[in-house]
């Protein structure tokens, strides 16, 4: 996720940061338009994943991350520099996009790379799901402000919706899909850190530059991954090399960059609001083409954790 206000910067980057409309604005449809393609392609993205990962696919989970995030962030940093873009980086913005390049990419996206070889992209997305219960936790921790009973509330209601959809993987006491869990659990609050740090830490890059050098950075952090666990050659087949090509091209490019315009345009509110829509697209892609099963734990979990992240919005935007 990347925000390209930075009220520190000069007048020389004001170019390449627009302030999001007020909220009592009209609607913004541009700004609609990118909310819908992030909407669509990030709740199909955890298909992807798990298509280019499962058994027999070819690629290895963060031999995937590498190829998808170096890939994207050099297509975009050109992109910005065709563009005119300002490329150069001052010291406190290699800090901050290294950082973010790490915690959402490597932590973030990396361990539900490694999950999805065994977890199912919908149980995947609904886990994910719970970012902004995170976000709500670590910002109280942060702030050093008491949670209000109601967002107490919400927090334990999408966490009790997290133990309910992993309540399968523990009756079958499969330590390797628990792993997956916890992999799960793992990512969601790396992202949910990151998120944190971007939102009080942004810098006055274009959206195009900084979802660039954030991907590079993630890509020299999957880089040292592979060669720490030693991950294979890839040798992937057709539908994981689709896969690899949807995650690049639609994945980090297309949605990335819509998602930095539609918090540009319009309410952090409405944008984040994805969180609602991606599992409930991933659940049902998974089960269409992949033949994911959907259990009574699946559909109370889900809305458990949902349940949660509403009262999380209500609490912070009432």
């Amino acid at each position: 996720m990347s925000s390209e206000q930075n009220n520190r910067a000069g007048p020389q980057n004001l170019p390449d940061v627009e302030p999001a409309p007020s909220p009592g604005g009209s609607v913004n449809w541009v700004g609609l338009l990118n909310l819908v393609v992030v909407y669509i392609v990030w709740g199909s993205t955890y298909l992807a994943i798990r298509v280019a990962v499962r058994q027999g696919a070819g690629f290895p989970p963060f031999t995937l991350g590498a190829f998808r995030v170096t890939t994207a962030g050099i297509i975009l940093l050109l992109w910005g520099a065709i563009a005119g873009k300002r490329i150069k980086l001052i010291r406190g913005e290699i800090l901050t996009l290294g950082l973010l390049g790490l915690l959402l990419w490597v932590g973030g996206n990396g361990l539900v790379n490694w999950a999805e070889q065994r977890a199912d992209s919908g149980l995947a997305s609904l886990i994910i799901a719970a970012c902004p219960i995170w976000v709500a936790l670590i910002e109280a921790i942060v702030d050093r402000k008491l949670p209000s009973l109601r967002l107490v509330l919400a927090l334990l209601l999408g966490f009790i919706g997290i133990g309910v959809l992993s309540v399968p993987t523990l009756m079958a006491s499969d330590s390797a899909d628990l792993l997956s869990v916890l992999a799960l659990l793992g990512a969601g609050l790396s992202w949910s850190v990151g998120m944190v740090l971007q939102s009080r830490r942004p810098v006055a890059l274009s959206a195009q530059v900084s979802s660039g050098y954030q991907q590079l950075f993630g890509g020299i952090g999957f880089i040292l991954l592979v060669t720490f666990f030693g991950e294979p050659l890839p040798s992937p087949n057709p539908q994981a090399w689709a896969a690899f090509g949807y995650l690049v091209v639609f994945g980090s490019l297309l949605a990335f960059t819509a998602f930095v315009q539609a918090l540009r345009l319009l309410p952090a509110k409405i944008v984040i609001t994805y969180s609602y829509v991606n599992p409930v697209i991933a659940v049902f892609l998974g089960w269409v083409i992949l033949g994911e099963s959907i259990t009574i734990w699946t559909i109370a979990g889900a809305f458990l954790v949902l349940l949660g992240v509403t009262g999380v919005f209500r609490e912070r935007y009432a």
